[in-house]
């Protein structure tokens, strides 16, 4: 795993729809890359070796695939922000995936309609 940031930008408050944070996945160099999880947009363009596109990640940018994180999946199906599906493990898992993502990566805003989550 990757080390922490060791210092990470004042979290911003954007609201994405999900249309806008489509245009996020990677497929431009000049265009950063942005995961959400739980509807908290992260900026992961430090990592684009491993979520850029072709790259094993790739599968999660670009929208808030909090499912499959929380499945543990790359499978197209899981790959959707609706995680009330999950069971007790899962949410665990997922909650690990974001906190995970909260101590290393820059938070750029959250997507529309996704609830308030604490992120310190």
């Amino acid at each position: 795993m990757s080390q922490p940031a060791t210092t990470l930008a004042e979290p911003k408050d954007h609201v994405f729809t999900p249309e806008e944070l489509k245009k996020f996945d990677g497929s431009s160099p000049e265009t950063p890359i942005y995961v959400a999880i739980k509807g908290t947009v992260f900026d992961v363009s430090a990592k684009r070796d491993t979520y850029g596109p072709g790259r094993s990640y790739h599968c999660f940018t670009g929208k808030d695939a909090s499912r499959a994180l929380g499945k543990s999946t790359l499978k197209d199906e899981d790959l959707l922000a609706d995680y009330s599906t999950l069971d007790g493990t899962q949410m665990k898992v997922l909650d690990d995936w974001h906190s995970f993502f909260i101590k290393r990566y820059n938070i750029v805003g959250h997507v529309e309609g996704s609830p308030s989550i604490e992120t310190k």
